[in-house]
């Protein structure tokens, strides 16, 4: 039998907060919330999905307005390899699961070069 496992914590022992990583962004985008995440390709763990509910345009370490919604294909097999910045590691709601998965804690993090395959109709 394999149990139910119904948490998921990431901590990469960053200390800064969401607040403090965009004070030192000079120019990117501050995703909140990724959507309708799928495999693509298993052997890579590619994935594909859809930015929801918050994608900022941040400049000069400040948010300065909000940008269209994204589809992206990432591994995260591939993001750990390029991040730059780890956060404070904080108590987050996972959207696509619901009630099936109630704890998750996962840092804010700084990946150069995510890739937003095209512009999102979703809203």
């Amino acid at each position: 039998m394999t149990p139910i496992i119904d948490n998921l914590t990431l901590d990469g022992g960053g200390t800064a907060s969401l607040d403090e990583m965009i004070a030192q962004t000079s120019r990117g985008l501050l995703l909140t919330c990724l959507w309708y995440i799928r495999e693509v390709d298993p052997q890579i763990l590619l994935l594909t999905g859809l930015t929801r509910d918050g994608v900022y345009l941040v400049e000069n370490g400040e948010v300065v307005g909000a940008v269209n919604n994204f589809r992206f294909n990432e591994s995260p097999v591939d993001l750990l390899g390029r991040l730059t910045e780890v956060g404070a590691t904080a108590r987050t709601l996972p959207r696509e699961w619901a009630d099936w998965f109630t704890l998750a804690r996962m840092p804010a993090v700084r990946v150069p070069d995510f890739n937003m395959s095209s512009v999102s109709p979703a809203s």
